[in-house]
């Protein structure tokens, strides 16, 4: 049975999508997370509807509010 801190583990330092409620997606290189599902993303970029809307050096997102992480 795979855990999904293990499939965490194993995107480490890999480029991953943070869906959230809202619409709202992160793109970007996994860099930490903790077992809340709270994770830290490096170079990340942040999508609304669709839509490119800003690029980030550092993001940090709330565990409550993530639908969905994919490697």
């Amino acid at each position: 049975m795979i855990k999904p801190l293990s499939v965490l583990q194993a995107a480490a330092n890999k480029n991953v999508i943070v869906e959230l409620k809202g619409k709202r997606e992160y793109r970007g290189v996994l860099d930490g997370y903790d077992p809340h599902m709270n994770v830290v993303l490096k170079n990340a970029e942040e999508i609304v509807d669709g839509t490119s809307v800003r690029k980030l050096s550092t993001v940090i997102v709330r565990g409550d509010n993530v639908i969905y992480i994919s490697p």
